[in-house]
């Protein structure tokens, strides 16, 4: 059950100020019944809404996933000008936006959905969503470094809640996959820097239950349904019916990237090392 601005805001009426204006113009019905309440929740799977009694039509809910590069903006628009992650999505029907956000100097996993029930459970503390990030910094992330990330480092805004530390390669440049649940601003940084260890390059490599993969950098590809539905089950929701975004251009394909090297290998045993390569190659 969710509030009828923001349902009408969801399947592109108009803006939600907008929509509560509607609502309270008398212009929305719900099963009929023109409602006028701000606070009224309806069940938009079971319940018919319409604007000038005209029913609307919901968005089909949509994830991508996309390995955001470096120099870009988690932002839908960006006022200083500069190059926003919206750029590199294919165009389609739905209107989407980032779950979240990663900084413009770092990299990796960013999804991105028209479902607002499930970016809010995604993002809202109390449900513990795992991110993991690949962190290179100068300098060896010693016991006591790890055992502070492990314990919380005291930042300017809080103690951070524990985290997760795998240390990958120490040495003058040192790398680290580190997981945590919290999503305070710079906060990967911002614990690493507390300690003395600049942080040199960070990628986000995992969200929950969805991992990057071999995801190219700039390139972005649909969730699995397998990966759709361990997603919504991670914040407990009910997965939606799985349906493919209404493209409005002809995307470039992407391959399947959890299985890609495996389909490679079987063309190559049987073409043959020599076979045309116009088809040997992977659409």
């Amino acid at each position: 059950m969710e509030r009828l601005q923001k349902i009408l805001a969801h399947a592109g009426v108009a803006s939600r100020r907008k929509c509560e204006s509607l609502i309270i113009d008398g212009r929305v019905s719900v099963d009929g019944v023109t409602v006028t309440d701000l606070g009224y929740k309806v069940d938009p799977a079971r319940q018919v809404i319409a604007v000038d009694g005209k029913p609307i039509r919901l968005e089909a809910k949509v994830l991508i996933l996309l390995n955001k590069p470096t120099a870009y903006v988690s932002t839908v628009n960006d006022p200083e000008g500069r190059r926003t992650v919206m750029s590199l999505l294919p165009k389609i029907e739905e209107r989407l936006y980032p779950i979240g956000k990663l900084d413009y100097d770092t990299s990796g996993l960013l999804l991105f959905t028209n479902d607002g029930a499930l970016t809010e459970r995604l993002l809202h503390p109390s449900h513990h969503v795992d991110k993991v990030y690949r962190v290179t910094v100068e300098g060896r992330v010693n016991k006591e470094a790890r055992q502070l990330l492990q314990q919380g480092v005291e930042l300017e805004d809080g103690l951070t809640a524990p985290a997760i530390v795998e240390v990958l390669r120490q040495g003058e440049e040192s790398v680290v996959h580190l997981t945590i649940h919290e999503g305070r601003n710079r906060q990967v940084r911002r614990m690493f820097e507390a300690l003395g260890l600049p942080v040199k390059r960070l990628k986000r490599i995992a969200f929950g239950p969805i991992a990057l993969g071999h995801l190219k950098t700039g390139e972005w590809r649909l969730l699995e349904p397998d990966e759709w539905k361990a997603l919504y089950r991670s914040v407990e929701l009910t997965p939606p019916p799985y349906v493919r975004p209404t493209f409005l251009d002809l995307p470039r394909p992407k391959r399947d990237v959890r299985r890609g090297g495996a389909q490679r290998r079987k063309a190559k045993q049987t073409t043959g090392s020599r076979g045309n390569p116009r088809t040997n190659r992977s659409h």
